[in-house]
């Protein structure tokens, strides 16, 4: 149900970079594979210096449904993924956690989604201590379709 076409609309985190750098978002778009039926395959599409480039990262199942894990290269760096909450036509809400960091992103099948929709998102990140003052919302608009071979980063 997760796979396809998805735009970052929300994140809440403590990241100090996001908090650096916020008025420097960039509209970002996921497409999410799964390609045995198990892991997840996210190809994140966003510009970096006015250049398109796709992140690809893949997520392994982590026992429990709607749980999966992202392996890391060095000790402490793997990363969990939970799928909160969705609604495979409009909506996701996941949760990162990495050590003892939480994130909440919202992805819409559109670039913008509704107030409705935007309070669940908000809620879920109070939940977790994450307030509006550390929530950012992503430009709706001057998104990447694709990236050219020397800009894909695995």
């Amino acid at each position: 149900q997760l796979a396809g076409r998805w735009f970052l609309v929300g994140v809440a985190s403590r990241c100090s970079y996001l908090a650096e750098h916020s008025h420097q978002l960039e509209a970002t778009a996921v497409t999410v594979a799964v390609p045995d039926g198990q892991s997840l395959t996210f190809s994140t599409f966003k510009k970096l210096d006015g250049l398109c480039w796709e992140i690809r990262q893949r997520y392994l199942p982590a026992g429990a449904r709607g749980r999966f894990f992202l392996k890391g290269r060095g000790y402490s760096s793997k990363v969990d993924l939970v799928v909160a909450e969705m609604d495979h036509s409009s909506y996701a809400i996941l949760y990162y956690q990495k050590g003892r960091s939480i994130s909440v992103k919202l992805y819409g099948r559109s670039s913008q989604v509704s107030d409705a929709i935007a309070d669940k998102f908000e809620q879920r990140a109070r939940a977790v201590g994450l307030s509006e003052d550390v929530t950012y919302y992503f430009p709706t608009y001057g998104f990447c379709d694709s990236a050219d071979e020397f800009h894909i980063l695995n």
